[in-house]
């Protein structure tokens, strides 16, 4: 189908439009989530942070959207379907705590995390003093009984070896507002040296925005993306083990090629054909370490060896290759099965869009019949 915008926002207002995440509900609405973020003109919080989630709906899949509320407070956060309840993972703000809402009516009205009886997780420190929790609307997995989760904790909360790797999981028949059970595991900084010998020497190399996986033989993997400039179409492998409550990596084998392993992605698994699939900004020159002009599909059939098999979207605007890779991103993108079909929904930034980072549209798209373009 034609993309469909589900909320643009003008640039003279230097407010950015991030996170989107999106789930089809048990009626067959489907509901969309993103946030909000910009230096300038974004709204803030009572510390300053950016901190401001919308919410729609779409009753006519997602022909058109209906903005049903605001959540504040609510940040690069995961929809999530569970027992029959519509959740929102995130955190409070950047950088914030770890917070859970729950709603029972397909999103128009959401509980409040006040404590940790009520959804507060996993408290943060003050504006940005540590713990300064960070993820993205990455899946939330259920396996043998428990709900898993990537997030990392940013000491200080810039892009680089501050970010540690960690994972918050909980009992699926648990009530998951009550913060006593969820568990935490240990936390991992990315060390530069681990960086393979033959790689150029990146530059604040940093691990963030996991995917919480099941691999083939079972064991729990935290696959995350790889911040490493100038190398690119790389990622990371942390081993989740002990039900949650603990993370190991290893150098020698933690490191994989993945197209786009630069950029957030998400991965999912297709029991029917038994590939892992994953939309990705894959980078075409390695000169250009920032593109996100490109999303692509990308499968697997052992989360170590990926290959592209189909464009999803490309820029038709015209503007030329350099002006294209500075101008325009598909990306940060949250997508789900839906039957034959995939749903994502994408931060853009399209046609007037003052750089490629700084995303002017959350456009929804479906690809009809993905099995066809990879058994």
């Amino acid at each position: 189908m034609a993309w469909r915008e589900v909320k643009y926002q003008p640039e003279r207002t230097l407010t950015y439009l991030g996170s989107p995440s999106i789930v089809r509900l048990a009626d067959g609405a489907l509901v969309a989530s993103h946030d909000y973020f910009g230096l300038k003109g974004c709204p803030k919080n009572h510390e300053a942070e950016e901190s401001l989630t919308s919410i729609y709906r779409s009753e006519n899949d997602g022909m058109t959207w209906v903005n049903v509320t605001h959540i504040m407070n609510c940040y690069w956060s995961s929809l999530f379907l569970h027992r029959g309840a519509l959740y929102i993972l995130g955190t409070s703000q950047q950088y914030g705590s770890i917070v859970i809402r729950r709603s029972d009516d397909g999103g128009f009205t959401w509980t409040h995390p006040a404590d940790a009886d009520s959804g507060l997780l996993f408290r943060g420190g003050p504006y940005r003093d540590a713990p300064n929790y960070h993820c993205a609307p990455v899946p939330v997995l259920e396996h043998k009984g428990r709900l898993y989760k990537a997030f990392e904790d940013a000491d200080p909360p810039v892009h680089g070896p501050s970010f540690h790797s960690c994972v918050i999981s909980a009992p699926a028949e648990a009530n998951l507002l009550d913060a006593s059970n969820w568990t935490i595991s240990n936390k991992i900084p990315f060390d530069p040296d681990w960086a393979p010998a033959q790689w150029d020497r990146p530059e604040r190399p940093c691990w963030l925005e996991g995917n919480v996986v099941r691999a083939p033989d079972g064991e729990l993997w935290n696959i995350l993306r790889l911040n490493a400039s100038p190398m690119v179409n790389r990622a990371v492998i942390v081993k989740i083990e002990d039900g949650g409550r603990a993370i190991s990596f290893d150098p020698e084998t933690g490191f994989i090629d993945f197209p786009g392993g630069g950029t957030k992605f998400n991965i999912r698994y297709d029991a029917q054909t038994g590939f892992y699939l994953a939309l990705v900004n894959n980078v075409t020159n390695p000169e250009w370490t920032r593109q996100r002009n490109i999303l692509s599909l990308s499968v697997s059939r052992d989360l170590r060896h990926w290959r592209l098999v189909k464009t999803l979207m490309a820029d038709e605007s015209g503007l030329s290759a350099e002006d294209s890779i500075r101008l325009t991103g598909f990306q940060y993108v949250d997508w789900q099965f839906d039957g034959d079909d995939i749903i994502y929904l994408v931060r853009a930034a399209y046609r007037g869009a003052i750089r490629y980072h700084d995303s002017n549209r959350i456009i929804f798209r479906k690809l009809e019949g993905f099995r066809s373009f990879i058994t």
